[in-house]
């Protein structure tokens, strides 16, 4: 048991971050639905600017939000899919063939259930990536309101899942959410990138350097057309996670620790404030059905717990892998109806898709993500909370079974 409780002694802030990201989009749809309405336009609108020079950043809130605070979210996502791959369970190949093989499900299916509704038309097509990934601070604090009846394993695997999720939104996003590129931008950035290796290589252990040459980063990968939050995760592959001493925390550690409860505590529920305010009384029977926010629920919903479960089934009954310990096949079920839970990531990713060209979409795709994302949250613990437990007698016959076969 203890192997399996050892990386859940920081969930607690992420289930109370989860609880709070649930409770700023909450409020965000307060405000867009209310006489606070033209108040909560005008605090996204408020432009801020920066100035050296010739350098000039000038942006309303929201794309401060979106471009500046979620670098520092990717930045931490970087740290720890880094931290996972290198010492964490994603370091053992037999930890991450089921989840690893489920997130890819768990990508294409839903992708594939957007574009059945969405591929006759170009600029809806953009979006095909909008359902693709899962949001573990709302699915972990979905997994918290079911208490201690589920098995620490599945907890694990709806982690790791959510991290390679993670890791797959951010080469969607490098692969096909540029804008037009600059080549100048884009050579100083390779510049301010091969600085931040000759630090690594150096064994630089002070963050200040890194911080000095990452900001600069950032701004090279703002003005490149390549999206600004992806120089977060350059600067965190460079950042070192070796230790000189065992009793000291390494670079990367500190980093993330400081960063951690910014991001849980405020970056993620500001971000869900500035973007999930949807205006229903604006809203037509027409944009209800519009195919953009039909096809993202759908995908998020029904995509996310097909892809996902069925690439389970697959790989258990071929015994390429095993079920979770301790675990029934409801509560996997349950876990990946919960991984249809897409909020803040697939909010990030449609405010790319669909920025320059259907600026109109960005409110009813909206709609489409939080309906996909409380009809999965909903369905999940439901599931969850009235699935029967697995015992380990019983998992350990059932194992034993698969294995002789």
């Amino acid at each position: 048991m203890q192997k399996w409780l050892a990386p859940l002694r920081a969930v607690s802030m992420d289930i109370q971050g989860g609880l709070l990201l649930i409770a700023a989009a909450a409020l965000a749809m307060l405000f867009a639905n209310s006489t606070l309405a033209p108040a909560y336009e005008s605090f996204l609108s408020i432009t801020g600017q920066v100035r050296l020079g010739d350098l000039n950043v000038e942006k309303p809130l929201l794309l401060w939000v979106n471009d500046g605070l979620m670098a520092l979210f990717f930045l931490a996502v970087g740290l720890e899919i880094k931290k996972e791959f290198l010492q964490g369970h994603l370091s053992d190949p037999r930890q991450v063939i089921l989840p690893g093989l489920c997130a890819l499900g768990g990508i294409l299916v839903p992708a594939l259930f957007y574009l059945g509704f969405n591929h006759d038309d170009p600029v809806f097509r953009h979006g095909w990536a909008i359902p693709s990934a899962t949001d573990i601070a709302f699915a972990l604090g979905v997994l918290a309101l079911v208490g201690s009846r589920l098995p620490p394993a599945l907890k694990i695997f709806v982690m790791t899942l959510a991290v390679l999720d993670d890791l797959g939104a951010v080469v969607i996003i490098a692969l096909f959410y540029t804008s037009d590129l600059s080549t100048r931008a884009l050579a100083l950035a390779t510049i301010f990138a091969l600085g931040l290796i000759v630090l690594n290589r150096s064994r630089v252990r002070s963050l200040m350097p890194y911080g000095i040459i990452g900001l600069a980063l950032w701004v090279s990968v703002l003005k490149s057309g390549v999206h600004a939050t992806l120089a977060g995760v350059v600067i965190a592959m460079a950042i070192p996670l070796d230790r000189s001493h065992p009793d000291e925390e390494s670079p990367a550690e500190r980093l993330l620790h400081a960063l951690h409860p910014w991001i849980i505590y405020a970056i993620v529920p500001l971000f869900a404030f500035a973007n999930a305010g949807v205006a229903l009384g604006d809203l037509s029977h027409d944009d209800i059905l519009h195919p953009v926010p039909v096809g993202i629920a759908l995908g998020l919903f029904l995509g996310k717990q097909i892809g996902i479960f069925s690439f389970a089934w697959v790989l258990v009954k071929s015994g390429v892998a095993q079920l979770p310990e301790r675990t029934s096949w409801l509560q996997l079920y349950g876990a990946s109806v919960i991984c249809g839970i897409g909020f803040t990531m697939s909010l990030f990713i449609s405010s790319l898709a669909f920025s320059e060209h259907a600026a109109s979409l960005q409110m009813i795709d909206r709609l489409g993500i939080l309906a996909g994302s409380m009809l999965s949250a909903l369905l999940g613990y439901l599931i969850l909370r009235n699935a029967p437990a697995t015992s380990s007698s019983k998992h350990s016959k059932k194992t034993a079974a698969n294995a002789r076969h």
